[in-house]
């Protein structure tokens, strides 16, 4: 049990000191959601106007409503960063001497996974700060309900991007297929609009927003941050770090998985 958690802890750090050693990494995960919050929301605000929807008590502005949402896109960015760093070990073979540890693959991988979502978490709390300071408020319980949400919905997203490392054979690669997914789970989900308003315009991408993982780890953090439990929004996000999580270990699997093919 001790060499478990001496590998977590030497992971996390080689994480964090990465992270510390990045700061532009710090600063564009910044820039992204300040962007929507305070140039796009200014737009959007007066042609997009929201009824009152759980967890929601009444009418809210636009910013309100995207807040949740951009948390997400952080989230999701920074769990496709993580994931790129991943294939840039795996070239340069510090990532293959580390899967050849003593210790059980799904072990390394899950500390990878984990060192990466607390950045993330980090990043979204620094996120809601700045929110606050322009005058974006939350209750103040749910900043603190919203870890165990944010943690939830960071390991799925972080999850995925694993899944997707373990298929990507060069770093020039990664780059494309980031932007084939970041980008569809992003704009088909409820973090920029709600899923009625999808219904309206289109009932197909309303039911696609509605499989969407990342509308449901979305809606948890929304829901948290009010102080509130979804429960589906919950199970489904579960549900999708267990399949997540499974495929990268598939990947990963040097028996089975693409690292075999990879030679």
């Amino acid at each position: 049990m001790n060499a478990y958690l001496i590998a977590l802890r030497a992971i996390i750090s080689r994480e964090a000191f990465r992270f510390i050693q990045q700061r532009e990494r710090f600063i564009a995960a910044l820039v992204r959601p300040l962007v929507w919050l305070l140039v796009f929301a200014a737009g959007f605000r007066a042609a997009l106007g929201l009824s009152i929807i759980p967890p929601y008590q009444t009418y809210i502005a636009y910013e309100v409503y995207i807040v949740p949402g951009l948390c997400g896109m952080i989230l999701l960015f920074n769990g496709m960063q993580s994931s790129l760093s991943l294939v840039y070990d795996r070239e340069m073979g510090s990532m293959r001497l580390l899967l050849t540890s003593p210790l059980p693959r799904w072990w390394l991988l899950f500390c990878k996974l984990t060192g990466g979502t607390l950045i993330s978490i980090a990043q979204a709390y620094a996120f809601l700060a700045i929110a606050a300071a322009f005058g974006i408020y939350m209750p103040w319980h749910g900043y603190l309900l919203a870890f165990p949400a944010l943690l939830i919905a960071g390991l799925m997203l972080g999850a995925l991007g694993l899944a997707l490392s373990s298929f990507i054979k060069q770093l020039e690669n990664f780059a494309g297929v980031m932007n084939f997914v970041i980008f569809p789970m992003f704009f088909l989900s409820s973090a920029l609009y709600p899923l009625w308003k999808m219904a309206e315009s289109s009932e197909l991408l309303h039911d696609i927003c509605a499989v969407n993982p990342f509308t449901h780890g979305v809606e948890l953090i929304r829901f948290a941050l009010y102080g509130s439990l979804n429960l589906a929004a919950l199970g489904w996000t579960l549900l999708a770090t267990v399949a997540f999580m499974a495929l990268a270990l598939w990947g990963y699997d040097p028996a089975r998985g693409m690292i075999k093919r990879k030679g």
